[in-house]
């Protein structure tokens, strides 16, 4: 029986790889890592601006950032390895005018990462997929390091921001940064992708920001909505404050889909729950951190007992194992549920920030607008 099982798995798996096949270059799990591919690899730094074959660390003297570092050296030799954004500056920090795939961000953006606005746009779109401050993108939403460590998002020390979301592109990608700050940052960054053919099955990748504070009494906060088309949701990040005592987390998570109302077709059990922890995420009597491939609660920001005041927390919840599917319509809703006297449950007034991620046809509709400075800022 045992080894009947195992045949069928074997099949299984098989014909799961001859789909991904279908994907030239998108070799990247060990199951078929030696696999030949007719992709072409290319990488954007501001060491090469275009990604173009052999004209990468070209800069010379006049042009580097490091000209002062480099100038006993010369051309070749780190000369130009990072970029300054200005305040009010939107700088474009990738543009493929080709079909295939980014496969791989790494980036160190300095200053506060709430002011740092991180957008993609795909093929000719006028308004960006990806609209989100670049620290909560990469599950930093409070401004402070913690080493988080999954399978798509990946944030190491100092402060290493990684992402390796697969993001098809069939005509063109777009990365921009824009700096609302009121003094200049500094960013070294590298854009790792393939260049290749893109199949007709292949849906392109959005992430959305939202951000209420306080959330209103009674009220879910709302994850994402609006929603429109045939997709599946991977993934959420929440930074979130709590601005009362004891137990936060007891809302559920809903996820409204084609065409559902007043009830959902998906509805959690409590918030650790969704993030795959339990039981207050406690162990005898503190929190406890944890960051695996697809869950975590990797950051636990305490007071201080003078000026931070208030308790935040940065969960994630990577649905890539089992994506939320949806043919027409998605609205994914959290309740802002604690505890009050008596053993009943307490509508809590919390910040709360978020960062939804999916796939889907586009086109995508409008996103709400992005949040003013005031309203981004940590405070």
């Amino acid at each position: 029986m045992k080894k009947n099982y195992l045949i069928v798995l074997l099949v299984l798996i098989m014909g799961q790889l001859t789909a991904q096949e279908k994907f030239n270059g998108l070799n990247n799990s060990l199951s078929n890592l030696y696999k030949i591919s007719d992709a072409r690899t290319r990488s954007i730094s501001p060491e090469n601006f275009t990604g173009e074959k052999g004209k990468g660390g070209m800069a010379t003297l006049e042009e580097g950032t490091a000209a002062h570092e480099a100038r006993d050296l010369g051309q070749g030799w780190k000369v130009n390895p990072f970029i300054n954004i200005e305040s009010g500056q939107t700088f474009t920090l990738a543009e493929i005018d080709e079909s295939g795939c980014i496969q791989h961000i790494w980036m160190t953006p300095t200053g506060t990462w709430r002011n740092s606005i991180l957008r993609i746009y795909w093929d000719d779109e006028k308004e960006p997929s990806v609209e989100c401050p670049v620290g909560d993108f990469f599950g930093m939403g409070w401004g402070e390091y913690a080493h988080l460590n999954s399978l798509p998002i990946c944030v190491n020390p100092g402060s290493a921001f990684n992402c390796y979301w697969q993001m098809p592109f069939r005509k063109k990608c777009k990365i921009t940064m824009e700096n609302i700050d009121v003094k200049s940052m500094r960013l070294y960054y590298q854009v790792d992708y393939c260049l290749t053919e893109v199949p007709e099955d292949a849906a392109y990748f959005h992430a959305q920001f939202r951000r209420t504070n306080p959330n209103p009494y009674k009220e879910d906060y709302v994850i994402i909505d609006g929603v429109k088309g045939k997709g599946h949701y991977v993934g959420t990040y929440i930074a979130w404050q709590v601005n009362n005592n004891g137990w936060w987390g007891e809302g559920e998570i809903k996820f409204y889909m084609d065409g559902d109302k007043k009830f959902p077709t998906i509805c959690g059990t409590g918030a650790e729950d969704y993030f795959c922890g339990s039981y207050n995420f406690d162990r005898n009597g503190k929190y406890k951190e944890y960051s695996t491939p697809y869950a975590g609660l990797h950051q636990v920001i305490i007071p201080d007992g003078t000026y931070k005041a208030n308790q935040r927390f940065g969960m994630y919840r990577w649905h890539i194992t089992d994506p939320i599917r949806f043919e027409e319509d998605l609205k994914v809703t959290i309740q802002d549920l604690g505890w009050r006297s008596g053993r009943r449950y307490l509508p809590q007034r919390s910040d709360i920030a978020s960062v939804a991620f999916w796939y889907q046809l586009e086109p995508h509709k409008t996103y709400p607008e992005l949040p003013s400075k005031n309203e981004l800022e940590v405070n």
